[in-house]
């Protein structure tokens, strides 16, 4: 018996008035609808991956910051922070996303060069190529993101010639990388996504971006390590998902913390990046269907750490946030 059978077996035994009658048929009928999607019907609906939502700080819970966008089967990688190929075996064994399998990893989007986001670049490019991927890595970033690949392909040459030439007879091109220094607007287009890159500021870097992702069923955008921007509002405007950094007041007001840091956090946050203040006023603007903040700096097991932040610190310093907000976590899909 079908599920849609099921339910009307169901449905016609029950008492109802014409109204509820009409109500309750497109109720069942879209639950019925839902319930039959097929794995592959599934598989194509856009997803959000968090691979990393971390800081530099050496969190065995968050991974260095890496998000993926995951539709029609393709994964797309924004940032690279330490742990992302793990990470990324993690979702295709523990959430099923096979697109995340790490010989499919192989075009990213780079944010900007900060350290916490290309310390897994080394992984990125030759792990997946050692366990098989046969294409060249495609990589978007900003002027430098050349030079960073070419150094780390030289330190890593005589590895690349042995594991080609010895008898493990690697594949000639999966270590390879095509590096495209991008510029603001449509940065890639296949039959999935359209990805556009908008400036963001960053502190002393020259040059940081966002990206939006466009598919056939969502839109969302990427903020990267920026302070408070219009670009960034502009870029969503009523996007589906926006993924955010956000500074805990907590963190930022700690006393302890400008002597432990070796700097003036205060400082440093409001030349670099974004306080739980701003975000509420910046995403009532943007208006995404959902927020998720990801870089914060809270901890996961505050019985070790009990100075820092938690996820409900940062929630509750968000209160004033009229939409939907989340705090994401290492392997959340939305």
């Amino acid at each position: 018996m079908s599920t849609e059978t099921f339910y009307m077996k169901i449905f016609f035994r029950l008492p109802l008035r014409p109204l509820a009658f009409s109500a309750i048929f497109l109720l069942l009928t879209a639950t019925s609808s839902t319930l039959a999607q097929s794995p592959l019907q599934q598989e194509n609906r856009t997803r959000v991956v968090m691979l990393g939502t971390g800081t530099p700080q050496p969190d065995p819970d968050r991974s260095g910051p890496s998000t993926a966008i995951v539709v029609n089967g393709s994964a797309y990688l924004v940032d690279f922070g330490p742990g992302v190929v793990r990470r990324a075996a993690a979702a295709q064994l523990d959430r099923g996303i096979s697109a995340l399998e790490p010989t499919n990893l192989r075009v990213v989007f780079l944010t900007h060069l900060h350290s916490d986001h290309t310390a897994g670049y080394p992984d990125l490019i030759l792990t997946p190529w050692v366990m098989g991927r046969r294409a060249p890595l495609e990589v978007y970033g900003p002027k430098g993101l050349k030079s960073m690949t070419d150094n780390i392909l030289a330190a890593y040459r005589e590895d690349i010639e042995i594991r080609t030439s010895g008898m493990e007879h690697g594949t000639p091109d999966g270590w390879r990388v095509n590096v495209h220094e991008i510029k603001t607007g449509v940065v890639y287009k296949d039959a999935n996504v359209i990805v556009t890159a908008f400036p963001t500021r960053h502190g002393d870097w020259k040059e940081t971006y966002g990206y939006r992702f466009d598919t056939a069923d969502r839109s969302i955008v990427i903020s990267g390590d920026t302070v408070p921007t219009q670009a960034t509002v502009d870029a969503c405007r009523g996007c589906d998902v926006l993924i955010h950094e956000a500074q805990t007041l907590k963190f930022v007001n700690n006393p302890m913390r400008p002597n432990a840091q070796g700097y003036d956090i205060q400082a440093y946050v409001a030349k670099y990046h974004t306080t739980t203040a701003q975000l509420v006023e910046l995403a009532s603007k943007a208006k995404p269907g959902l927020l998720v903040t990801y870089h914060n700096p809270i901890t996961l097991r505050p019985d070790r750490r009990p100075r820092a932040s938690t996820p409900d610190d940062l929630l509750q310093e968000m209160k004033g946030y009229q939409g939907r907000v989340v705090v994401g976590r290492d392997l959340d899909v939305y």
